[in-house]
């Protein structure tokens, strides 16, 4: 009997419609078109060193027994992780249902109403525990945000006084942040001060400071008076790290003064998983609004005045401004974003202080227990920690006795450190009673207060509004209903690889022997992650040609940024720390010279040609001029115009030859995996977006993982971590070692269910795809850019509707009027302005292509009826699209086409997806910056 070939059903066509394809191209073969459109030159000659496939029951035994190697001990380590329970209808509903996590950046709102809106609550969240008014969509990790934050107060405070550049750093901040603060600030000449905050002294250098609510020891503070005092003193940017469910019953930030407040939602109902992906928090003061990082989600207006959501364009990612960036943020975190907000909904402030009282009576109780045995307590107000002084000689004793009772504490020389969580049983609290050889009281003793809050938190009706599950669950159903994702058609984004997110492949994320580890447990407690990630980091190494691979990047920016220093630390180490240089062609992505920027680095554009290759004369010239000071090229490969260069390995000797290093951007590894690879091209270093290439799902904006791979030279700069002290190796770029690595099972699970052959062949009929919708459109759209000598492209391609403007018709009208259609609009006006850049992926049939290029093909018949005259454009269906069902179904039609032209213009009805608002005034949204939650009476207007 024939294996049931995962490859099969992760691929669209089949060998007929493959066939078909492969005739309209004139093709007499597969084999063909890629031997005309891949250069002979980078051709891998040999087939990959990966298993061969399995079948999907093979893979469901084989990862089973590989999280039947880790440990089930139980984690009291905290240090900014804990064990938290999700709610089933949250974790059934969103984060195993493909209608969230198979979305994309909510880009285009009229089909993204439902997670904008979750985001928003995300938002109002933060604001109302952190007492904050502006907060953002999410970040990384907490040890980015509190470098954001640093870099942020750093940059407003560096254009008015220079010699601001040092920044104090309570010395009881958790480990992990103090260390990618360290990374972070180097680059930019930001000078750490980390030691107690009562050593402090006034600094007219120092620009600004990280203090800790509740610091890494668990030591609750009360920090106004001294914010206060520190204000007054001297205007210090004051950021402050603090935890949202100790906010709950703790004063907040914002009403200690400070400018700024950060940390983690990870305790907000999504699980450990090894270190990620989580939801970093972010919130600020007003005057921060126009330079925070990553997205904020705001609230504006349709056509019809509804009230409307969107991320705000001012706001939203710095990296559009390039070399200009103040920050390289490209992605957040939105599912566990969503899936945090979520918890706030369903638990609302009468549950979550709930939950945070039990958490905090437990740790009186035990406090006391530890007391009256005699132990050192550090902390004398506290939440949730503890930090217990045990001497040298009994602590030898203690461990063992933790291990035997396979409880997870946290040892610092002779400090135990141990959080209590939601999770904690009276079961568990007796088992650390026998660690500590204590006794726990029954009653709660008499202990310091608190600094409490005392306002109201979550006041908005929608965390008051949700208590039954009935009631969360169509609440969650109205959301995603309001969504467009690859559950309703294909999202033929350019550059973003919106390929099949399988269930196979994610099956084994919500396994508890994966996602309930803590990121700082022993090694030896989790040989089944040790498996799979050394496994997947040989075949990354043989899919890219490299040597060494870091998965600690927690997005693909952070891969740059993270490659990008392991550049600069070899250069250092050869004694050229003068080599700063950065080539990059001006069609990269933002990110490249954003991440270069933040890397300490200084960019130099290269241009293109009019074919929309690198400019090979101009980057040699540069090269020449800056050879002392070369460290490195950014390249993307295939390039962002969607084509194979034929010069590529040309330019990466250009760069050797003057002492430079090659990075490779691996947002195009999709037209790569099996055919070529970044060594064989003359790379030495690239990034990987595993959410691209290696099937982990967008999420709706994120998680993202971007490992780096490099070669041997550069392994020894690899990105380390404090408390995985390697050798040799660099501070951290993340807070987690690993990175998000719970979701690195997804592409662990992709390469083994697709094996060497499937790898390759995903990559054949990428390109198959994309050139079949090349011949489809052609002949009715400018196809920009395509291969010189056989006018082939890669895995995409891009068609300009610049010709059109003279119409009045804009690119954004277009992507609107395909919402009609069904379908999501490729990337808009990048790397071209006015241009869309299409991406079918390999996993798209050729029906759903057809039906694609249907659309498009029709909505340039009626672009041709306004440049005949038949159509005014202001009064044109390309004009006034999106049309909702309100807008259908209302007693009057004011427009000159009919309901059928501008609701159902496909042939298949079945394929409709409604938008809840039409066109949203994004300049009306960007005037009015609101950015958390508005009253539902302004829900209720649009119904």
């Amino acid at each position: 009997m024939q294996k049931d070939l995962f490859l099969n059903r992760h691929i669209g066509p089949n060998s007929e419609t493959e066939q078909k394809m492969l005739d309209s191209l004139g093709m007499d073969s597969l084999e063909q078109l890629i031997d005309e459109t891949v250069p002979e030159s980078i051709r891998l000659n040999a087939p990959l060193k990966i298993p061969s496939a399995i079948s999907e029951q093979e893979y469901a035994k084989h990862i089973q027994e590989l999280a039947n190697n880790n440990k089930p001990f139980r984690s009291f380590i905290g240090q900014g992780y804990y064990s938290t329970y999700t709610p089933v209808v949250i974790q059934r509903n969103v984060f195993e249902n493909p209608g969230w996590y198979t979305q994309y950046t909510p880009y285009q709102a009229e089909i993204a109403q439902g997670r904008l809106e979750a985001l928003l609550n995300f938002q109002t969240m933060v604001s109302s525990l952190t007492g904050l008014p502006i907060a953002n969509a999410s970040l990384l990790d907490e040890g980015s945000a509190a470098a954001e934050a640093m870099i942020m107060g750093f940059n407003k405070v560096s254009r008015k006084a220079k010699n601001k550049t040092k920044f104090f750093v309570d010395a009881n901040t958790l480990s992990q942040t103090i260390d990618v603060l360290k990374t972070r600030a180097n680059p930019l000449g930001i000078e750490l001060i980390i030691d107690a905050v009562e050593s402090f002294t006034d600094d007219e250098d120092v620009f600004g400071m990280l203090l800790s609510y509740p610091n890494a020891q668990g030591e609750v503070v009360d920090w106004s008076e001294w914010v206060n005092a520190r204000k007054e003193a001297q205007d210090y940017f004051m950021v402050m790290a603090t935890d949202l469910l100790a906010l709950t019953l703790l004063k907040s930030p914002g009403s200690m003064g400070v400018d700024c407040a950060i940390g983690n939602s990870q305790r907000f109902g999504v699980p450990l998983g090894y270190g990620g992906p989580h939801a970093a928090f972010f919130a600020c003061t007003e005057g921060f609004k126009r330079s925070i990082p990553g997205r904020i989600i705001g609230v504006s207006k349709d056509r019809h005045d509804n009230t409307a959501l969107r991320m705000a364009l001012q706001t939203r990612e710095q990296h559009i401004r390039r070399d200009k960036a103040t920050s390289n943020i490209c992605t957040a975190q939105a599912l566990l974003a969503v899936m945090a907000s979520c918890y706030a909904v369903y638990h609302g402030p009468e549950g979550l202080q709930g939950i945070a009282q039990e958490i905090h009576r437990k740790t009186q109780r035990l406090h006391a227990g530890l007391n009256n045995a005699g132990y050192s307590i550090i902390n004398s107000q506290f939440f949730d920690t503890l930090s217990i002084v045990v001497e040298k000689d009994k602590l030898s004793a203690l461990k063992a006795r933790a291990a035997a009772h396979q409880i997870n504490l946290f040892y610092k020389a002779n400090e135990v450190r141990l959080s209590l969580d939601e999770c904690t049983t009276e079961e568990e609290l007796q088992h650390l009673a026998k660690i500590f050889e204590c006794n726990i009281p029954e009653q709660m003793p008499k202990q310091p207060d608190l600094p409490g809050r005392s306002d109201d938190i979550l006041d908005h009706e929608v965390f008051h509004q949700y208590r039954s599950e009935t009631a969360m669950m169509r609440y969650l159903k109205r959301l995603e209903n309001k969504d467009l994702s690859l559950m309703h058609s294909m999202i033929a984004l350019g550059s973003c690889t919106m390929k099949l997110n399988a269930a196979i492949e994610l099956q084994a994320v919500s396994l508890p022997a994966f996602n309930q580890v803590h990121p700082f447990v022993p090694s030896d407690q989790v040989d089944g992650y040790n498996q799979l990630i050394d496994h997947l980091a040989a075949y990354l190494n043989e899919i890219t040609g490299f040597d060494a691979t870091s998965f600690q990047p927690n997005s693909g920016a952070q891969g740059e940024y993270a490659g990008l220093l392991s550049i600069q630390a070899f250069h250092r180490a050869n004694g050229e720390s003068h080599r700063n240089i950065v080539l990059i062609p001006d069609s990269a992505h933002g990110t490249n010279p954003a991440s270069a920027v933040m890397a300490g680095c200084q960019v130099v554009v290269i241009r293109c040609a009019d074919n929309g290759d690198i400019d090979l004369e101009h980057l040699e010239d540069q090269a020449v001029l800056h050879s002392k000071n070369l460290s490195a090229l950014m390249i993307t490969y295939p390039s962002t115009h969607g084509v194979f260069e034929r010069g590529v390995e040309k330019a990466c000797a250009i760069i050797h030859k003057h002492g430079g290093q090659v990075y490779m951007d691996g947002a195009n590894m999709n037209a790569q995996v099996g055919l070529t690879n970044p060594a064989k091209i003359g790379a030495d270093v690239c990034h990987l977006n595993l959410h691209k290439t290696f099937a982990i799902p967008h999420g709706g904006g994120g998680p993202g993982v971007g490992p780096i791979c490099l070669k041997a030279h550069l392994a020894p700069h690899l990105p380390g971590h404090v408390h995985f002290d390697v050798e040799g190796q660099e501070s951290a770029v993340s807070a987690a070692p690993f990175g998000s690595a719970s979701i690195l099972l997804i592409s662990y699970a992709y390469i083994r269910l697709l094996g060497h052959h499937g790898l390759k062949r995903s990559t054949e009929l990428a390109i198959l795809n994309a050139n079949y919708i090349k011949y489809r459109l052609e002949s009715h759209y400018k196809v920009l850019y395509t291969d010189d000598i056989h006018g082939h492209v890669a895995h995409e391609l891009i068609i300009d509707f610049r010709p059109f403007k003279v119409l009045g018709i804009e690119v954004e009208d277009v992507a609107k009027r395909l919402i009609d259609y069904g379908f999501h609009a490729p990337t808009m006006s990048w790397p071209v302005v006015g241009t869309m850049m299409i991406e079918p992926t390999e996993s798209e049939t050729k029906e759903e292509i057809d039906a694609f290029c249907d659309a498009l093909i029709a909505i340039k018949k009626e672009i041709d009826e306004i440049a005949s005259g038949t159509m005014e454009v202001q009064q044109s269906m390309l004009k006034n699209a999106p049309h909702t069902i309100a807008e259908l179904t209302s007693d009057t039609w004011q427009h000159y086409y009919s309901r059928q032209e501008a609701a159902w213009p496909m042939k298949d009805s079945s394929r409709k997806f409604w938008p809840s608002v039409g066109r949203v005034d994004n300049s009306f949204g960007d005037r009015n910056l609101v950015c958390t939650c508005p009253p539902m009476q302004d829900y209720m207007s649009e119904s």
